[in-house]
């Protein structure tokens, strides 16, 4: 049986085991997820809001190109006005103001450079460019992507304006832009890491990029163009390979209202993400301190149930021992109170006497009926123990008594449970014998409260009886019996009889 005991044990410390593990593995996901769903959530606003830096310098950067080619265009004539006297006219006043990047152009309509900012300008041809061939075909104004300058290999990218004279093409003015405006943009959103900024043209076209690219690059075809776009004027995504260097970013990207831009800041993505591995760290150290405790707590009980086996096999022999003796012994007890008890009854039947200490006789026999019947060798339910015994007295004489229970649940110790067993039996018998004599309706409450911060418990007998004068009731058996055990209870009491009888008395149960 004991066997038994320790097989379940374990089983139980198995399951135990493999629930804690459950729990912790399910504690540990649930950490992950929300460490992980923190970060991106953290990495994505550090996106947005680089997003709007940068369409905020867009928006500034297509202003100044707007604004200074028609500042330019309203200071100067087409070459071929009829004041125009082939001279180079002065603009610097035109372009006061403009960065020193910044470097304007006006040309004639063979591409020719008539006067410029630019203290370098040597003749070059544009009639390829896009943002001269499309104010020739008609075009007011035209922004360009990424270009590779013809004077100095730079990366710059163009504001251009067409010229006309009676309606016909007569030149452009153009502004060009270095790709390094980029860098204090760059420099401002520090994302970290491999980060980058751009601007990208409606069309797919970079326009400008910042660290600066090596290519020009049409994104058409790209998933923020033929997806993202599409669903969203601003937003952020995962872009496994950068079309320009291949680098895993995070990409946050806003369409900049009133210009042809889209500007795009991309965080490197690894860099983002690294509180979040160094959570799944101390979460991975967390579980292997974890599972070494939890198997060496598992080898440490399985010790302690081998020694418990042993130890247990023998105090359950001698337990059982105990049990069937101490069960024989409160067995021949009872057989014995109830012998006395069958002896009186067939001598006495008929006498008062002999029904009073048959009574007292059963409330010992209630003591000894909980003892052996619950196994309680030590304490005993008082509540149990005073219902039962009020409730045998009342069956004994048979009244129609309406009886009411407020019986607080607590401990009595055997050695005065059959004091408190007597006590209870002399005051039901009492309201019995003398309360109810004048036919009314008959009600009887016992309660009993506590115990208290010194020990004492309240027990109270109230009857709604005829009463009596305590003072002038001579004193009987009965009377030396509630005396003795409240004695024996170490306690006091007080009998109020003026209407009905109210019995209270203060005893220790243990």
């Amino acid at each position: 049986m004991e066997r038994q005991s320790s097989g379940s044990a374990q089983k139980f410390a198995a399951r135990a085991s493999i629930v804690a593990w459950i729990g912790f593995v399910a504690l540990a996901m649930t950490w992950g997820i929300q460490s992980y769903r923190n970060t991106v959530r953290s990495a994505e606003d550090r996106v947005v809001t680089s997003t709007h830096i940068v369409a905020t310098h867009a928006t500034w950067v297509n202003e100044l190109g707007v604004q200074a080619t028609r500042r330019i265009a309203d200071a100067v004539r087409a070459p071929h006005d009829p004041g125009y006297g082939g001279t180079v006219r002065d603009i610097t006043d035109a372009v006061e103001g403009l960065p020193g990047t910044v470097k304007a152009y006006v040309v004639d309509e063979h591409g020719r450079t008539l006067y410029s900012t630019d203290p370098d300008v040597k003749p070059i041809d544009i009639t390829d460019r896009d943002y001269f061939v499309a104010l020739k075909d008609g075009q007011t104004e035209y922004v360009s992507s990424l270009l590779i300058s013809r004077l100095n290999n730079d990366r710059i990218f163009v504001f251009s304006r067409r010229l006309e004279r009676d309606g016909a093409f007569a030149g452009a003015v153009t502004v060009s832009l270095s790709g390094d405006i980029m860098k204090p943009i760059w420099e401002s959103v520090d994302l970290g890491g491999s980060f980058s900024v751009s601007f990208i043209r409606n069309d797919g076209k970079l326009v400008a990029r910042y660290p600066t690219p090596d290519r020009e690059l049409d994104m058409a075809d790209h998933p923020l163009f033929t997806r993202y776009l599409k669903e969203a004027d601003k937003g952020t995504y995962l872009s496994e390979a950068s079309p320009m260097d291949g680098v895993r970013r995070l990409v946050g990207y806003r369409k900049v209202l009133g210009t042809p831009f889209i500007a795009v800041a991309a965080a490197d993505y690894g860099l983002l993400m690294q509180p979040f591995w160094r959570d799944m760290a101390v979460l991975a150290t967390v579980t292997v301190l974890a599972c070494l405790g939890s198997l060496a707590a598992a080898w440490r009980t399985r010790q302690l149930l081998r020694i418990q086996d042993h130890q247990s096999a023998a105090l359950q022999v001698a337990l059982e021992n105990n049990e069937f003796l101490l069960r024989e012994v409160h067995h021949r007890v009872k057989n014995n109170l109830q012998s006395v008890m069958s002896l009186i009854r067939l001598h006495m039947k008929g006498n008062e006497t002999s029904e009073a200490l048959s009574n007292r006789i059963k409330a010992m026999v209630a003591v000894h009926e909980q003892i052996y019947q619950r196994d309680s060798f030590s304490q005993l339910d008082a509540a149990e123990l005073v219902q039962t015994v009020a409730e045998n007295v009342v069956a004994a004489y048979g009244a129609d008594v309406q009886v009411e229970f407020d019986l607080a649940t607590m401990a009595v110790s055997n050695d005065r449970a059959t004091s408190l067993a007597l006590l209870v039996n002399e005051l039901v018998t009492n309201s019995m014998k003398y309360a109810f004599v004048d036919g009314h309706e008959c009600k009887l409450v016992l309660k009993l409260q506590g115990p208290e911060e010194d020990g004492f418990c309240t027990i109270e007998v109230i009857d709604n009886g005829s009463g009596f004068d305590p003072a002038a009731q001579a004193r009987g058996t009965g009377t030396r019996l509630i005396e003795g055990s409240i004695r024996q209870l170490d306690g006091t009491f007080t009998i109020d009889g003026s209407a009905g009888t109210h019995f209270k008395a203060r005893v220790k149960l243990i």
